[in-house]
């Protein structure tokens, strides 16, 4: 599949439903709020995303590069290399974006989305590096970005502040069902893209596979034992709120350090590498520019429509059709917007906040939503654009299909943890 399909459809659903508005409802002012989202998306994709990237992209790529020449990104390849050589047979094991890879993949586990996508594209770059057809996306590419759109993350820093924010007296109780509801989605990504790669299951893969599914659960059992609130007979770093707060950013911070002191004691010009790195960032900024401008205001145009709305509404009605009348349904709109758009599912979400409350079945359910996926189509965008990919092939049904699985997860889950 190539995105030029996937562009063109968005506006062709967003014309035909919005002439249904036109000629039926005598909607006439349907054209204007299209033409108005067009510019308002145009706005945003460059002035809320794309300018405040960019200072974290030359951040982050020049710190990378000083790991690089440090040898620190290496290291970390080599501890996790016989798992990642088999998701990604295409890369030599020293291959530089397998260090990237874990960086991205590590920054996604501790909920730093803004350190997650500069490792991410730096990552991709490496990967096409490899790719004989740089139109075309490869097999390590597409493992790559399907594991991304997951969306596994073991410290949901942003739903936690969202749900404190909506008034939740309890807003770390989501923390355990987010974990196993993401870890389930990733190993579905993972057994989706293997079998259709032909990849090979042997014991080394398993027995990694299971490694970090055991090491997911016993975190997650952990936190589950903390208390929600701070005592005197308990350390105010062994709460949920504080524990999920700080752990993020410590290994985050610990990191920065390492690079920075690893150039140094290699005797590397360590501050001249950080800016022969940052440029690096801007000039993937400015590539990935149009890619997101297009994309977002397609999605715009989707949403402004009345698409999505009449994709949302079609599908609660069927499940009120087939007898499913359970109360995760009021939820759903929260699940079928996230992989179309971030800020979209999050308004949601809160919406849901306010009308039946954070701490309820539904607004559990709704953050659990919110922190098991991500958004799919953005991030095809983003990083495959900044490589210059135009035939995306099968990540997106692949992408999709995994964020599916993570909604029935995510139900049943909720059933269990919040009924």
């Amino acid at each position: 599949m190539a995105l030029n399909y996937v562009w063109i459809l968005f506006f062709v659903i967003g014309l035909v439903i919005a002439l249904f508005k036109l000629i039926v409802f005598q909607d006439y002012e349907i054209f204007k709020k299209l033409v108005e989202g067009i510019f308002d998306a145009s706005k945003s994709s460059v002035m809320d995303i794309g300018l405040p990237l960019i200072g974290v992209m030359t951040f982050f790529m020049g710190l990378m590069n000083i790991g690089e020449k440090a040898g620190a990104i290496n290291f970390l390849a080599r501890i996790l290399n016989p798992f990642m050589k088999r998701l990604f047979p295409e890369v030599p094991e020293k291959h530089p974006a397998m260090g990237q890879m874990v960086m991205n993949f590590s920054a996604n586990l501790l909920g730093l989305d803004n350190a997650a996508t500069p490792f991410g594209l730096k990552a991709m770059e490496s990967l096409q590096t490899l790719n004989p057809n740089k139109e075309s996306a490869s097999n390590a590419q597409i493992m790559f970005l399907v594991l991304h759109t997951s969306g596994l993350t073991l410290i949901p820093l942003s739903i936690i502040a969202y749900r404190a924010g909506g008034g939740s007296t309890n807003p770390t109780s989501v923390f355990v069902p987010l974990m196993l509801a993401t870890t389930i989605a990733t190993i579905a990504s993972i057994l989706i893209t293997a079998m259709y790669q032909k990849l090979k299951f042997d014991k080394v893969l398993v027995f990694w596979l299971a490694g970090i599914i055991t090491a997911i659960f016993l975190f997650a059992s952990f936190i589950y034992s903390l208390p929600s609130q701070k005592s005197f007979a308990t350390p105010v770093l062994l709460t949920k709120e504080t524990f999920s707060n700080v752990l993020g950013n410590l290994i985050l911070f610990i990191i920065i350090s390492s690079f920075i002191i690893a150039g140094f004691i290699k005797k590397i010009n360590v501050f001249d590498a950080f800016i022969d790195g940052a440029k690096q960032g801007f000039e993937t900024i400015v590539k990935i520019i149009p890619y997101l401008v297009g994309m977002l205001v397609a999605i715009r145009v989707f949403r402004d429509s009345g698409a999505l709305d009449a994709i949302i509404q079609g599908i609660t009605w069927l499940f009120l059709k087939l007898g499913i009348t359970g109360e995760f349904v009021p939820a759903l709109p929260v699940a079928i917007m996230r992989p179309f758009s971030g800020g979209g599912a999050r308004g949601l979400m809160l919406d849901v906040f306010k009308t039946h409350g954070a701490d309820s079945f539904i607004g559990q359910l709704a953050s659990t939503f919110q922190g098991s996926a991500d958004t799919t189509f953005y991030i095809i965008a983003l990083y495959f654009g900044s490589v210059g990919i135009k035939k995306v092939r099968y990540a997106i049904w692949a992408g999709v299909l995994a964020d599916i699985i993570g909604v029935i997860c995510a139900i049943f889950i909720a059933y269990i943890f919040f009924k």
